[in-house]
């Protein structure tokens, strides 16, 4: 059977890819129209970021993780210390439940499930919690390189940048046409 979220990312693909075939579509009828020089744009240069790179060797990316880092292992402290009592709980249940009353045994059980379900939900609420603040820092940080990658685009003419990456269409390009060295460049520039 297939899961749900194997189902989603395999859709969510296909979508982003025949989004990226429309634009390219877009871009070769666009460019191959006939109207004259002032309309239609002659030399389309194109370029290729890769964010994940961007993300892995800038130093705001490398904060960011940090950041990110830090937050989680906060929270997963906490999650283990109830996850350890928990434990005890039932390693006492087993280990006594032979010896206790049958209203004492069921008290117990009682407890130790209820406890279960806690746990569980925090556990929730914590994976919640965490795609949040990622999604928070991640967003400020895709903002931040956006506004490089468009100096850096407007400073040499590029009419369109591609992200490249493992989630998106882009299958090939040249490394010439890579300008993530000078987006990391950039980037950790107008950090100092």
């Amino acid at each position: 059977m297939i899961s749900h979220s194997y189902l989603f990312k395999t859709l969510s693909l296909v979508r982003l890819q025949c989004v990226s075939i429309g634009m390219c579509l877009a871009i070769v009828s666009f460019a191959g129209c006939t109207a004259g020089p002032s309309t239609v744009e002659r030399n389309i240069l194109i370029a290729v970021v890769d964010f994940q790179r961007v993300l892995e060797e800038t130093r705001a990316g490398k904060d960011l993780k940090g950041t990110f880092d830090s937050f989680m292992k906060d929270r997963q402290v906490l999650l283990e210390l109830e996850q350890q009592e928990i434990q005890e709980i039932r390693n006492n249940l087993v280990n006594q439940g032979s010896v206790l009353s049958d209203s004492a045994r069921k008290q117990r059980e009682e407890m130790f499930q209820r406890r279960v379900r806690d746990y569980q939900l925090k556990e929730a609420a914590l994976s919640r919690e965490l795609q949040e603040k990622q999604n928070d820092l991640m967003s400020g940080f895709r903002a931040d390189v956006e506004e490089v990658v468009t100096r850096v685009a407007e400073e040499r003419n590029f009419s369109i940048v591609i992200q490249r990456g493992d989630n998106t269409s882009t299958l090939y390009h040249r490394s010439q046409l890579d300008i993530s060295d000078d987006i990391i460049q950039k980037m950790d520039d107008d950090a100092s």
